[in-house]
């Protein structure tokens, strides 16, 4: 099993670059940054994690940037969308941000993605909060046209385009895996259609107890279970229950930092340096 780490990176945390050299160092296997653009003064849904929104949701840096600047300085980490919110992007411009990073990074890319919460954030960037599951399925289908197909075209009832060229293409082919953040059941339906792994965060998914009915349902599906990496975000810092996941064929589990400076953050991350030494 292997155990990444995520962080909002934020202008008073560590810097995207710093982590990714000690996130490397200490070898973890992959570094994964969210995605928010904005937070609207009012907002019009909840936040699935608690009453009150955590201060860095409103001050993240961009992924992209910040990966891009994370590749730059690391060799052997994957670098990951944790999750990007393709609802709200464009899909020419994102498949060639994913392929541009991917080339960048010498193939080190995983491309987590979501539907979001935020319905008012969405409404700003034109997206239909109720309609956003369908669009996200076209935006991804048509990126990865753009990805595979030297002229690419896609018509469908939310994303359309003419025959068209688009380069760079990704290092990884077909494409970067697509690994598909939300709860049980529907965001791992939506993952087995069209994704390559299933990231719930840890206590809204089926419990480690049930991932046996999900490598049936993966199965079932015509999938190969082997192949598709379930992976468990923001997991609690917990031995036993790392020892659990691992044991239940988790793929991946990603440990979370704070906001914060190198001297707060340091400590932490040996913390989980010493969980991921006595897992494996």
């Amino acid at each position: 099993m292997h155990i990444g780490i995520t962080i909002f990176p934020t202008d008073y945390s560590i810097g995207p670059a710093g982590v990714a050299r000690e996130v490397e160092a200490r070898g973890f296997e992959s570094l994964w940054l969210p995605e928010h653009t904005h937070i609207p003064e009012t907002l019009t849904s909840a936040w699935p994690g608690g009453p009150e929104l955590p201060k860095p949701y409103y001050d993240v840096y961009e992924p992209f940037i910040s990966l891009a600047a994370a590749a730059a300085v690391t060799s052997r980490i994957k670098l990951a969308t944790g999750i990007c919110l393709v609802v709200q992007r464009s899909p020419i411009q994102t498949a060639k941000d994913v392929a541009t990073l991917d080339r960048i990074s010498n193939g080190r890319f995983i491309f987590g993605i979501g539907g979001g919460w935020n319905a008012a954030e969405m409404r700003d960037h034109g997206t239909d909060f109720a309609t956003r599951f369908p669009l996200m399925r076209e935006r991804v289908m048509a990126m990865k046209a753009i990805w595979t197909e030297s002229k690419s075209e896609f018509h469908g009832e939310h994303v359309d385009f003419p025959p068209m060229f688009s380069w760079p293409k990704p290092v990884q082919k077909p494409n970067p895996p697509i690994h598909i953040g939300g709860a049980w059941p529907y965001a791992l339906r939506r993952a087995i259609d069209y994704g390559d792994g299933w990231m719930p965060i840890y206590g809204r998914g089926p419990s480690l107890d049930k991932m046996a009915e999900v490598r049936r349902d993966v199965a079932a599906a015509g999938r190969d279970p082997d192949a598709f990496e379930v992976s468990l975000f923001g997991m609690p810092p917990d031995l036993d229950l790392l020892k659990k996941a691992r044991d239940a064929g988790i793929a991946r589990c990603v440990l979370g930092l704070p906001s914060a400076q190198m001297d707060k953050v340091l400590p932490i991350l040996d913390r989980h340096s010493e969980l991921m030494r006595q897992v494996s």
